[in-house]
C-alpha cells in the first residue's frame, strides 16, 4: 500500500482553492466558483445544438450557478464524449483519456469538500452532472457515477483521515479509477447473504476469500470498496464489514470483461480473492458495521444514478424531435402528424415528470432529509420512463431506428440497465412498500391509527 501520497499532491487545477484565480462564470453565494468552461462553444453553435432540445430552464427550477454547471458539463460532454459514443458502444471500450479529463474538470469530486480538493457541491449538482454525461454517452456516465458516487463519495463519508489522504487524491484526478463490490453470483438482491469472507489474523490484518460479480469499472479500477462477512455468528446484516482493497495485492484477480447487452463502454467483470491480506487500517467505517455503510450509500447511489435515465430520455427526445421535423412522408414533416405529436408529447411529459421528481429528491437530500423510499422511487420511476421514451424514439425513427447508424438502439439498450442496476425494480418497489408498512406499524404502536 502506498502511504506516501497526501492530499497536497492533488494538482492545483482540481483544488477548489485555485478556483478564484480563474474566469469561471456564475458564482455561488459564498463566492465559490464553478468548474471552468475549458471547451468553449460559441453562442451560435450552442443555440444550434440546443435548437431541438426540449429542456426548459424555467421548469427545471435550477439556480443560476446550477444552470452554469449544467452548461459547462453539457459543452464538455458534447465535445469530448458524444462524437465517440457509437464507437465506445461498438468496441465495448472505455477511452483511457476520459477520466483524466473528468478530473481536470473537477467532476470526479462534485460532493467532496473543498478542503480535500473537491467542488464542495451537493447531490443535486452531482445528479445534474450525471444527467448531462448520460446525454452524451450513458455508458461513460455509468462508469463516472460508479467512481464518483459509489467509491469517492463513500470514501469521503466514512473514511479516516489517513484513508482519505492515501486514496482520495488519485481518485480525484482520474489517475486511479474506483469500484464498489458487493454483489455475488448467489447474492444479488439478497446482498446480505454474501459468502465472501474476511478473517482477522493475530497481527490485526484481515484475510479475504471469495468472489464478486457484475462489478462496474473492475477491468480498469485500481481501488476497490469491497464488502465481506466478518462475523457469521450474528444476523447477516450485522456481520458485514467494508474494506478498501488495492488491485495489485497478492491473491486479487480480475476476471475477463463481460460482453453486455448495453452500457458497453462501462467495463464490467468478476473479482476473485484468494487469501488477499488487507491491513487493519483499511477497514472503512467500523468492523461489523458494513451494512450501515452499504445501505446509506445505496440511497445516494439510487439518487445520483437517477440522472442517467434523465440524460437518456433527453437524448432520445432530442433525437426524435430533430428526426420527425426533418423526415417527410406524404409531403409533410412527420412531426406534424397527430400520431407523432402524441408520441412527442408523451415523451416530453414523461421526461419532465421524472426530472421534477429526481430534482426534488436531490434537493431534500442536500437539506439533510434523505428519504429511502423516495431515493428508490426516483430511480424506479425515471428508469421505467426512460425505457418507454427510448422505445418510442426507436419507433418514431421507423426502420432507421432499428439500424445502428442511428443511436436509438443504443439508447434503448442502455436504458435497460437502470431497471436492474442499483437494485432491481422489484426491490425498489419492495423498499417503498416496506417503508409504508413500517410507518403504519409505528403508528399502531403509538395508537395513532386503528
Amino acid at each position: 500500500m502506498n502511504t506516501s501520497r497526501t492530499i497536497s499532491s492533488v494538482p492545483t487545477f482540481v483544488r477548489a482553492s485555485s478556483f478564484a484565480s480563474r474566469s469561471w462564470g456564475a458564482t455561488t453565494s459564498n463566492s465559490r466558483r464553478l468548474i471552468p468552461t475549458r471547451f468553449p462553444i460559441s453562442p451560435c453553435e450552442r443555440l444550434w445544438r440546443r435548437s431541438y432540445s426540449s429542456y426548459n430552464t424555467g421548469i427545471a427550477g435550477l439556480t443560476e450557478a446550477q444552470e452554469e454547471l449544467r452548461n459547462v458539463v453539457h459543452d464538455f460532454a458534447q465535445k469530448e464524449i458524444a462524437p465517440r459514443a457509437d464507437e465506445i458502444d461498438r468496441t465495448n471500450t472505455l477511452p483511457k483519456d476520459i477520466f483524466p479529463k473528468l478530473g481536470q474538470m473537477g467532476l470526479l469530486g462534485v460532493t467532496v469538500p473543498e478542503k480535500w480538493g473537491g467542488l464542495g457541491l451537493g447531490y443535486l449538482e452531482h445528479t445534474i452532472a450525471m444527467e448531462e454525461l448520460s446525454r452524451a454517452s450513458a455508458s461513460i456516465a455509468l462508469s463516472y457515477g460508479a467512481h464518483s458516487n459509489l467509491m469517492v463519495n463513500q470514501l469521503v463519508r466514512w473514511g479516516s483521515q489517513r484513508q482519505i489522504d492515501n486514496y482520495l487524491p488519485p481518485l480525484l484526478t482520474g489517475e486511479h479509477i474506483g469500484s464498489l463490490a458487493m454483489s455475488e453470483p448467489n447474492a444479488g438482491s439478497d446482498v446480505v447473504s454474501m459468502k465472501t469472507k474476511a478473517v482477522k489474523k493475530e497481527n490485526g490484518s484481515w484475510v479475504l476469500n471469495g468472489s464478486k460479480c457484475w462489478i462496474t469499472n473492475a477491468p480498469v479500477s485500481s481501488t476497490f470498496l469491497i464488502y465481506a462477512k466478518t462475523d457469521t455468528e450474528v444476523a447477516p446484516s450485522k456481520g458485514m464489514t467494508a474494506f478498501l482493497v488495492e488491485r495489485n495485492w497478492k491473491g486479487f484477480e480480475v476476471g475477463e470483461k463481460l460482453d453486455k447487452f448495453g452500457m458497453r463502454g462501462s467495463p464490467t467483470a468478476e473479482l476473485f480473492f484468494d487469501n488477499v491480506e488487507i491491513p487493519e487500517e483499511n477497514v472503512l467505517g467500523s468492523v461489523g458495521k458494513g451494512a450501515s455503510v452499504l445501505m446509506s450509500g445505496l440511497d445516494l447511489e439510487r439518487l445520483v444514478l437517477s440522472g442517467g435515465p434523465l440524460g437518456i430520455m433527453q437524448a432520445a427526445l432530442d433525437l426524435t424531435l430533430s428526426y420527425t421535423h426533418e423526415r417527410e412522408q406524404f409531403g409533410k414533416k412527420i412531426g406534424t402528424f397527430q400520431l407523432m405529436q402524441g408520441k412527442l408529447a408523451d415523451m416530453y411529459t414523461k421526461l419532465s415528470a421524472s426530472r421534477a421528481y429526481v430534482y426534488a429528491v436531490a434537493r431534500a437530500c442536500d437539506q439533510g432529509k434523505t428519504s429511502r423510499k423516495d431515493c428508490a422511487g426516483a430511480i424506479l420511476y425515471s428508469s421505467d420512463r426512460a425505457v418507454e421514451v427510448a422505445l418510442e424514439a426507436q419507433q418514431c425513427l421507423g426502420g432507421n431506428g432499428y439500424v445502428n447508424d442511428y443511436p436509438a438502439g443504443r439508447l434503448l439498450r442502455d436504458s435497460r440497465l437502470y431497471t436492474v442496476g442499483a437494485g432491481t425494480q422489484e426491490i425498489r418497489r419492495m423498499l417503498i412498500g416496506r417503508e409504508f408498512n413500517e410507518c403504519f406499524d409505528e403508528a399502531r404502536g403509538k395508537k395513532i391509527v386503528q
